[in-house]
């Protein structure tokens, strides 16, 4: 009884291991091992801007399409901006946006929005826009970084650093395109 036993243990043993389910539903189309769609790596981008921020109904403004650059934006990557707050010793102090400013007049805001196609710097003041001084809208300069989405690198990035910015992103300060 005990051979029937362990014969018809066996057999049953090799029967569940041998059958297979149904197969699963297919997975979806990929790139073929490409990392980019054209076959190339994803790459951060960084350029920088110095315009004038002109006035529209009350804010002041300065927007182009990032294409004006040769920058394809694709659907979840993100940009960081940061604005030239002065030079100190020959060093750039930068600040990230948006950025709250105080003036003798109340608070204005440094910001920015972004789609895939353009980007749009504005600054939004609390108070009557014919009293922002033209120092603050005129002549400003902006870095513009491009963070491509499949980086992984947005949560563990310190975006208040430039510096750790540009580390994270590869770039060197040779790799920032300078626009006038």
């Amino acid at each position: 009884m005990k051979k029937i036993t362990l014969v018809l243990g066996a057999f049953l043993t090799l029967f569940f291991v041998a059958c297979e389910g149904p197969a699963g539903p297919p997975g979806f189309d990929g790139a073929d091992g490409l990392d980019g769609a054209d076959g190339s790596e994803f790459e951060a981008i960084a350029f920088e801007v110095q315009v004038d921020l002109l006035d529209n109904s009350g804010t002041f403004e300065f927007g182009e399409p990032f294409s004006v650059h040769s920058i394809e934006l694709f659907p979840d990557d993100a940009i960081l901006v940061y604005r030239l707050e002065e030079v100190d010793n020959g060093v750039d102090v930068w600040r990230q946006l948006p950025q709250p400013f105080m003036t003798d007049d109340g608070l204005l805001f440094y910001n920015f929005d972004f789609t895939q196609d353009d980007y749009k710097l504005y600054v939004e003041p609390e108070f009557e826009s014919d009293l922002v001084a033209s120092d603050l809208v005129l002549d400003q300069v902006f870095r513009v970084f491009v963070v491509p989405a499949n980086l992984g690198l947005s949560s563990k990035m310190d975006k208040s650093n430039i510096n750790a910015v540009m580390n994270s992103l590869g770039l060197e300060e040779s790799d920032v395109q300078k626009i006038r």
